[in-house]
């Protein structure tokens, strides 16, 4: 840990990994989403693995979920990114894949959130674009996140990239999010590691950091 100006200026992931300064965003583990995900099981079993870690760690837990607007509220950004994603070329070809009460904008079961987390819907890529996600978080104290979940080359890169610029320390747990492309995910993990905002790991270096955690609250309360 880097000390100057009165500041506290983490270096390493168990600098970040406390659970009164780091967040776990859970990003689109939807039904829907997760069967565009060819090892869609070996994602879903890394991130419970991190999701378990991170609960028994007392690390707090904020999950998102993709949402469509009906068509007629949908914009120019959200018919345009409809086209590309269903690849087709014209409005009236778009169908609201998302929507709040169809089968596919739900949470796997596996991620069924506690009744001390929270689920925050969005419609954008971005996870603290239009939602409450980063007045929650520094309202907690949160300066730090940790995120898994699908899919990286579409939203997990964009949360991270947004999150740096708020300032927060965003840490990418790399083998526990999933993507549709793997190419493409690729190149946004070597984007996000070259640009050098956030730290990258792995579900094996952060959940030892998480039992750390959870010895050292342990010992504390012992």
């Amino acid at each position: 840990m880097q000390r100057a100006f009165g500041l506290s200026i983490p270096q390493t992931l168990e600098d970040v990994c406390d659970p009164t300064r780091l967040g776990l965003v859970v990003y689109d583990m939807q039904v829907g989403i997760m069967n565009q995900i060819k090892n869609g099981q070996e994602i879903t079993d890394k991130v419970l693995q991190v999701l378990e870690s991170a609960r028994q760690a007392g690390v707090r837990v904020f999950f998102t979920r993709h949402m469509s607007l009906p068509k007629e509220l949908m914009g120019v950004s959200q018919l345009r990114m409809a086209m590309a994603w269903q690849r087709v070329t014209s409005v009236p070809e778009v169908k609201p894949w998302f929507l709040r009460d169809s089968p596919g904008f739900h949470l796997i079961p596996e991620m069924t959130p506690l009744p001390s987390e929270a689920v925050f819907d969005k419609i954008m890529m971005s996870a603290f674009e239009g939602t409450p996600l980063d007045i929650a978080m520094r309202d907690c104290g949160i300066d730090a996140f940790a995120i898994v979940g699908v899919a990286m080359e579409i939203g997990i890169e964009p949360t991270v990239r947004h999150g740096a610029d708020l300032g927060y320390i965003p840490v990418l747990v790399t083998d526990a999010c999933g993507c549709g492309h793997n190419d493409a995910a690729a190149r946004s993990i070597a984007s996000l590691e070259f640009a050098g905002d956030a730290l990258l790991t792995n579900v094996e270096a952060i959940c030892a950091q998480f039992r750390r955690m959870d010895d050292k609250r342990t010992a504390v309360t012992a």
